[in-house]
């Protein structure tokens, strides 16, 4: 996952059709991802035996964990974009209020940081998660074609 990156340095000189364009970008993408949670919710639910039975347990349970706090993290991350969205007007209704339209480039900025560092994280969970499906997919495999000789 990549924002459509904007340098926080320069939130000051964006207009607020941007603002407000990439706040629909971000939270389309992390209603993406919140389909994706529910999608590895789902495949580690079908794969629990065989998460058990890795070697590896301890790991894959760390994992796991690291899974649900992605999913809350996303949910926080949804409700800050809807708040921060819904006090685009400040940006958009004609009367000058310099501090508190500060506030809200303060905020952008600080949202841009935030989800970057999120789809980091997410970014490696991810891989970390389609690494133990590969190592059960092979396992099984290997069984399958040891039981057929």
């Amino acid at each position: 996952m990549k924002i459509a990156y904007i340098n926080p340095k320069y939130i000051e000189w964006i207009s607020p059709e941007q603002m407000h364009q990439s706040s629909n970008d971000w939270l389309s993408e992390l209603l993406f991802i919140k389909d994706e949670h529910q999608f590895f919710e789902d495949l580690i639910t079908s794969f629990t035996s065989k998460l058990i039975a890795l070697e590896k347990f301890s790991n894959n349970k760390e994992i796991i964990d690291a899974l649900n706090k992605s999913q809350k993290h996303n949910n926080l991350l949804i409700e800050a974009i809807k708040v921060h969205k819904n006090e685009l007007q400040i940006m958009m209704d004609g009367v000058d209020e310099p501090k508190k339209e500060k506030a809200y480039k303060d905020s952008h900025r600080g949202l841009i940081i935030k989800l970057e560092e999120f789809y980091d994280e997410y970014k490696e969970l991810k891989t970390q998660l389609f690494d133990i499906i590969k190592t059960i997919r092979k396992e099984e495999k290997q069984k399958h074609l040891l039981d057929k000789h």
